[in-house]
């Protein structure tokens, strides 16, 4: 039975989230930092499922494991979806969380239509080449000022009407339980015994069948 599911990230932040989340699951989560470094994923997919997809496959055929992976970011409807798949890299490669923020802040500058959504979508995947997917979505609107200390991200810019709180404003159960990540986890979470089933399927087909020694008896290794 599978006993090991590898996080394909190293974003601290990220790791706190999926433990809080599935930290009751049979299953040993590790992250790839308890691996030690391994060779960075290049993300370069058009969506969000072909990153999580990417990064997925990368960790699972480099250390043999099957590996979960997200990607996940905002879609502001005034900017076409943007940042999308650039996200975290919205303001440049090595744009801190409050450069992306400041950035997101000024295209924003004067549009009335503030409606924006995170999405996320979780890839399961086995060395081979299989996974799963599962998706999760949160709206809520870009506000003009950032609100809140917790969270990460764009969490001090988006509000959420439901609660009248921005993300960063919320605790990690609150957040938890209406986010992006958390719902795609909750789809997860409720076919967890059916993963678990497949995982063990997938993994099982993978290793080639041992030899049966008896074919050996009988040669001659002088030859």
């Amino acid at each position: 039975m599978v006993d090991v599911l590898v996080l394909a990230t190293t974003n601290q932040n990220k790791v706190k989230e999926f433990q809080e989340m599935v930290g009751d699951f049979p299953i040993e989560i590790k992250s790839v930092a308890d691996f030690g470094p391994i060779p960075e994923c290049i993300e370069d997919g058009e969506t969000f499922d072909d990153n999580a997809y990417k990064k997925a496959l990368h960790t699972a055929k480099i250390l043999g494991l099957p590996a979960i992976a997200d990607d996940s970011g905002l879609a502001v409807e005034a900017l076409d979806g943007a940042p999308g798949v650039y996200s975290a890299r919205y303001a440049g490669d090595n744009a801190s969380d409050e450069d992306n923020c400041q950035k997101l802040l000024r295209e924003m500058k004067g549009q009335k239509n503030r409606k924006a959504a995170f999405q996320c979508v979780l890839s399961i995947a086995v060395p081979s080449g299989p996974a799963l997917t599962y998706e999760g979505s949160c709206e809520g609107t870009i506000l003009e000022e950032k609100r809140g200390k917790s969270g990460f991200g764009y969490d001090p810019l988006f509000y959420f009407e439901e609660f009248d709180k921005t993300f960063a404003e919320c605790n990690s159960e609150e957040k938890n339980k209406v986010s992006h990540r958390g719902k795609a986890l909750a789809e997860l979470r409720s076919e967890f015994d059916k993963v678990m089933i497949w995982l063990d399927q997938r993994l099982t087909e993978e290793k080639p069948p041992k030899p049966d020694h008896g074919e050996f008896e009988n040669n001659d290794w002088s030859k």
